[in-house]
């Protein structure tokens, strides 16, 4: 056995085009002796891997890929697996640590773990159709191969009546259609219609595509495991073309920059107090 400590990077590609993957995720790509990913991420960076080991496998497989990176890796390679996005959201990482927890690994112990960020599919889709994560949003994968279909409309839910900007992960595939039609539904007892919807899919891939609607009728379209759907709050607005969710600046400040009346710059917002019945 090489008895080098070997190095476990964890990469987050970005949308997998080379403008939008990071330097230090080509590093550890380049660097790397053996890369680890799923089928369609390894085409994304192969490139990067001429005279490399390459482990590539299918859907459903993701516990054999985290297991051989971290064997390898272990055994003293430097190794890097690869996700589309970041690592960290829906991507590998998560797994690599369970499976690092149940073979005992411990700080110290090889292989040296590297986390390396990347570009979410949340903001690179979102870059596409303006700016509709300017104020709170959150990410629910509609995927209900690892969790139930209960805890998932649970969340559509409460973020939906708490009016959350929403991103759609996994909403739809060829066995899997009902689910979409659900989160529609759900998220259309607490907002209009007419909040503006964006579809995006492949976002920076050859196979681009982005459609801007609403929550009434985006179910018109095709949707697919690539598309990523995000929905507005009641806020959220559409302006020449470009999706836009406010921060909400008008609320404290005019368009001169001065604190309207009764606000201080700095300070918590005020909100007035309702008209008073009248009796």
């Amino acid at each position: 056995m090489d008895e080098r400590k070997g190095t476990l990077s964890i990469v987050g590609i970005g949308p997998g085009s080379a403008p939008h993957t990071s330097p230090a995720a080509l590093e550890a790509i380049t660097s790397a002796d053996v890369v680890v990913g799923y089928i369609t991420y390894i085409k994304l960076v192969r490139h990067l891997t001429e005279g490399k080991e390459i482990i590539r496998t299918g859907m459903t497989e993701e516990i054999g890929r985290a297991r051989a990176a971290v064997e390898r890796a272990r055994d003293g390679a430097r190794v890097a697996i690869i996700s589309s996005g970041d690592a960290g959201v829906y991507g590998m990482a998560g797994l690599v640590f369970q499976v690092l927890q149940e073979m005992g690994w411990k700080r110290g112990d090889s292989p040296e773990l590297r986390i390396v960020p990347g570009m979410t599919a949340l903001n690179s889709c979102a870059s596409l159709v303006g700016a509709p994560l300017g104020h709170d949003f959150c990410a629910i994968s509609l995927s209900d191969l690892l969790t139930p279909w209960s805890v998932i409309a649970k969340r559509l839910e409460a973020a939906a009546s708490a009016d959350f900007v929403i991103a759609l992960y996994n909403p739809a595939s060829g066995r899997r259609t009902r689910q979409i039609v659900e989160a529609h539904d759900i998220i259309l007892r607490h907002r209009p219609g007419t909040t503006p919807v964006a579809l995006v899919k492949s976002a920076y891939r050859k196979l681009e595509e982005k459609i801007l609607t609403d929550l009434d009728h985006f179910l018109d379209f095709e949707i697919g495991m690539l598309t990523t759907v995000l929905i507005g709050s009641t806020n959220t607005f559409v302006f020449e073309g470009y999706i836009v969710t406010p921060r909400g600046y008008t609320n404290k400040y005019t368009w001169d920059g001065e604190a309207i009346a009764g606000q201080t710059p700095g300070r918590s917002l005020i909100v007035p107090e309702p008209p008073g019945e009248v009796v």
